[in-house]
């Protein structure tokens, strides 16, 4: 799955900026970015959201484990990949049709707190139980709202485009070569978000994140990690 964004609806995150700055390598725009991620996957869909966003995503070479999905209600868009283990009991908790799969599932959940602020963002994310990253965005309030498990088990990377564009996907190879050395692993637990501003982890949102940079040799710019000991957040 692929997900771009242009500056007019998210700032280019300034570790991945500085990790591009240490090690100038070359990078494609937005645009040839998703031309080289349709051109690659014959039966992929790709949704042009205004003049700031592309969202895209295929179901070749997907895990059975992993399945992506896509969905648009209320002007909401979200691409999923993974499953939740607790999607019965949510169901239940957000007053949803037992047909209802994990995309609805979400993007319900981003409404409630959208409509509920001031609703912290983590007690949303800290109730999904399972693997998952997904990419929710608000056409009506420009929000972009973006989440990774706390287990890693769906691969999702960020990174920056000749451009200036944001771009999140489930490939590394796909980013590497439009964002060079502004490129990170998103770090597991955490969530990113327009409305509060900056990365945090779900499961200890008090704890500061900070981006160490890579090695030369690797493939990534900047290692993002939550400091300090492990203080499960409250997920009642």
């Amino acid at each position: 799955m692929l997900g771009v964004f242009s500056s007019a609806i998210v700032s280019p995150p300034e570790e991945l900026v500085a990790a591009g700055s240490r090690t100038p390598s070359p990078k494609t725009t937005s645009t040839a970015l998703v031309d080289r991620f349709l051109q690659a996957n014959s039966s992929a869909v790709s949704v042009q959201v205004g003049d700031n966003v592309t969202l895209a995503y295929t179901h070749q070479n997907e895990s059975p484990l992993r399945q992506r999905s896509f969905a648009v209600k209320d002007e909401i868009f979200c691409l999923f990949e993974g499953a939740l283990d607790n999607l019965g009991s949510l169901r239940q908790q957000y007053g949803l049709a037992k047909s209802a799969n994990e995309v609805i599932l979400v993007i319900e959940a981003y409404k409630a707190l959208r409509d509920r602020a001031p609703y912290p963002p983590n007690h949303v994310v800290g109730h999904l139980s399972g693997y998952f990253a997904f990419i929710v965005y608000d056409k009506s309030t420009s929000t972009l709202f973006v989440a990774s498990d706390q287990f890693g088990k769906v691969p999702l990377y960020w990174g920056i485009t000749a451009d200036g564009h944001v771009a999140f996907a489930d490939d590394a190879d796909l980013l590497k070569g439009a964002c060079g050395k502004s490129l990170a692993s998103f770090p597991q637990g955490c969530f990113f978000s327009t409305a509060v501003g900056e990365l945090r982890s779900f499961e200890n949102p008090k704890n500061k994140i900070t981006a160490v940079p890579a090695a030369e040799e690797e493939i990534w710019g900047a290692t993002f990690k939550v400091e300090g000991p492990a203080v499960l957040a409250a997920r009642e």
